[in-house]
């Protein structure tokens, strides 16, 4: 599983970075997490409003700071 977090580095990218990296620890799987910076490859994803998720190329959250628990059910589809 791939997952990104895309964002230019706020704060609240880095916390949907920390609560994605806290939900796939406690689900155990077997995810790379990456953080996507470049403002050009973000809006290649059809991303205008950070922070953003995408997970295996697909974008599932936009604008927003999910929690970990949003995160886990995202991820345990």
């Amino acid at each position: 599983m791939e997952i990104k977090v895309l964002g230019p580095g706020c704060p609240k990218c880095q916390t949907l970075e920390k609560n994605t990296k806290d939900a796939v620890a406690e689900l155990g799987l077997d995810a790379q997490v990456g953080k996507v910076t470049d403002i050009n490859e973000i809006t290649n994803y059809g991303v205008f409003m950070t922070p953003g998720l995408v997970v295996d190329g697909e974008v599932k959250i936009v604008g927003k700071v999910a929690s970990k628990d949003e995160i886990k059910k995202i991820l345990s589809k």
